[in-house]
């Protein structure tokens, strides 16, 4: 946060609700003062039924930017004037940006993993990867995997409606989906993978100490292992 809010101090915000238990106000407000940004964050309870006036709100008082989460994520598209291309796909926003009066929502939950493994040195373009999972956090790391160039993705779910023939019809990835349950083709597809990744929330509570793989034969020494999941910071998956 800035160390001194003046007439220059501008406005950032979080439109969710419930907003109160957010981490998102004190993390914006270390990295603005550790990043010398004049900005101050704050969380605004906001629902479906008050979204677009908030966003009209904000765009007459010419806000930088704003973070959506639930149960926004979806609802906001509409109020919106451009999507990013991994929006678009994805169907949903994290975050809008205000340029000159030019609403864009992105959704930045894959441009974070693909972030991450760039700064940890690890290149997955043009390769394949199994991803674990197919919900929000899958939808998105997967979506912006395919945009970056990652050569083909084998997704094991439970079997439910998914986004593949979005990703298909969009991208040059090629976009596999498998019964969670075949372990033998499981096996197979990581084997077949540089990299695996978690993208659901078995490892967390109330599933700490769980992972969806049935033992670590799956894995591999020289096999990259991520996982969606925080806290705990080392996942019963990544010991």
């Amino acid at each position: 946060m800035a160390e001194r809010i003046t007439g220059h101090t501008e406005l950032i915000g979080l439109i969710a609700t419930p907003i109160r238990h957010s981490m998102s106000p004190t993390m914006h407000n270390e990295a603005f003062a550790h990043l010398g940004l004049d900005y101050v964050y704050l969380a605004f309870e906001v629902g479906n039924q008050e979204l677009k006036d908030v966003v009209q709100g904000f765009r007459a008082m010419k806000l930088r930017g704003f973070n959506v989460s639930m149960p926004n994520k979806t609802e906001i598209c509409q109020y919106l004037d451009k999507l990013s291309p991994a929006a678009q796909l994805v169907g949903a926003v994290n975050t809008v940006v205000n340029d000159d009066g030019v609403l864009t929502g992105h959704i930045t939950d894959g441009t974070g993993y693909m972030r991450a493994l760039s700064e940890a040195g690890i290149d997955i373009i043009g390769k394949k990867m199994t991803v674990l999972g197919a919900g929000g956090a899958a939808t998105a790391l997967c979506v912006q995997a395919a945009l970056d160039g990652v050569k083909a993705i084998s997704i094991f779910n439970r079997r439910d409606k998914f986004f593949a023939n979005k990703i298909r019809h969009n991208t040059d990835c090629e976009i596999h989906l498998f019964d969670l349950d075949d372990h033998d083709k499981l096996r197979a597809e990581i084997d077949s993978s540089v990299i695996l990744t978690n993208a659901t929330g078995v490892g967390m509570k109330p599933f700490e100490g769980q992972m969806l793989l049935p033992d670590d034969s799956f894995l591999r020494p020289d096999l990259i292992v991520s996982d969606v999941v925080y806290n705990p910071r080392k996942t019963h998956l990544l010991e």
